[in-house]
């Protein structure tokens, strides 16, 4: 027979969860990244917390500072860049509305097969002025339209950032308590499974944060060897540079433009080399190395690992990074332990509730 108090307090908890979960929506993509920086920083959170003799509260603080500096910092700073060259291309488009293009440049002639035509698309644009910028104005207010939004999310990823910054303090600092906490309410659903499956995320997240960090790390390794070859000025800059573009995953806003520096140079075969290099050294090596570390030390198959990744990008944005591989992971030891003909934790828990005959 139903015990009506305990459906009752069942059915109280479950809307109280609901209602908890809905307020925290807004802030789910900022916890996420504060839980996955302090996780894969943990380490560090241990050792920085021994030299201060258990104040954790001072070592949270002090990691969180200097993620602010390392993270945040650059960050920033390449926001109000990205406005100023905006700001300064639209200067550069209406200069060419009222003065026509600047001569073109001499190498421009020389390009093979396709030199004669575009000298000609150049001068013919100088020559109707101000009746071709006319015929393009739509589009260009189409694009200010388009850079105004983009402007409007990178606003709004400062933020979500900045919010991350503070709620890793509090990870830090409360750490060991949430992860009791996860652990025994993982224990009180799954039973003596659960630390199986808390070992198995944390080192699923373990290994594509190493592999995020490692591949970030070697491509910009090797777009400081191509900026150098290539004689781009500010070689390391840029390289520390891909570095960070490296984990968002889009290094070619870094090597694309050095490439076109180059041709606007006309230092065009330094071009094809810094383009070839970019495309399928720098950019390539993503397909390479980020697959191998993450699977590496993990007894998960490549495959699942590929699919993991790919996949949680293409169904989450740039949290499926670390959700794809975490939930392909679980799912996969689910579907091993069922096949090696061990019972579930579900049934485990019932048979060990029951009560034996005499």
């Amino acid at each position: 027979m139903l015990n009506n108090d305990r459906l009752l307090v069942q059915i109280l908890l479950l809307g109280l969860l609901g209602a908890s979960l809905w307020v925290l929506a807004p802030f789910w993509s900022a916890l996420f990244w504060a839980a996955v920086l302090s996780f894969a920083s943990w380490p560090l959170m241990r050792h920085l917390t021994r030299l201060l003799r258990g104040r954790q509260s001072l070592a949270a603080g002090l990691l969180t500072l200097g993620w602010t500096g390392l993270v945040a910092v650059p960050l920033v700073m390449l926001g109000f860049n990205l406005a100023d060259h905006i700001r300064d291309i639209t200067t550069l488009i209406k200069g060419f509305q009222v003065e026509g293009l600047p001569p073109a440049p001499s190498w421009l002639v020389g390009i093979p097969l396709v030199g004669e035509r575009l000298l000609g698309i150049w001068q013919t644009i100088d020559q109707q002025g101000a009746a071709f910028f006319d015929s393009v104005r739509p589009y260009l207010g189409q694009l200010g339209n388009w850079l105004l939004a983009r402007s409007a999310q990178i606003g709004g990823g400062m933020l979500e950032l900045a919010l991350s910054l503070i709620l890793v303090f509090f990870f830090y600092r409360d750490g060991a308590r949430l992860a009791a906490f996860a652990k025994s309410l993982l224990e009180r659903l799954i039973g003596e499974r659960a630390e199986h499956y808390l070992d198995l995320v944390a080192g699923t997240v373990q290994r594509v944060v190493n592999g995020v960090i490692g591949t970030a790390a070697a491509q910009a390794i090797l777009a400081w060897i191509g900026f150098t070859i290539a004689g781009v000025p500010g070689a390391l800059g840029l390289g520390l540079l891909t570095f960070g573009f490296s984990l968002i995953m889009i290094p070619p806003l870094v090597w694309g433009p050095a490439v076109a520096w180059l041709v606007w140079q006309g230092e065009i075969g330094m071009a094809v080399f810094l383009g070839v290099w970019g495309f399928f050294i720098i950019s390539g090596v993503d397909n390479i190395l980020k697959p191998y570390l993450i699977s590496r030390g993990g007894n998960l198959p490549l495959v699942v690992v590929l699919l993991g990744v790919f996949g949680g990008i293409l169904a989450f944005g740039f949290m499926g990074l670390f959700l794809g591989p975490t939930l392909l992971a679980v799912a996969y030891s689910l579907l091993s332990d069922w096949v090696a003909g061990k019972p579930s934790a579900a049934q485990a828990v019932s048979e060990s509730s029951e009560v034996k005959p005499h």
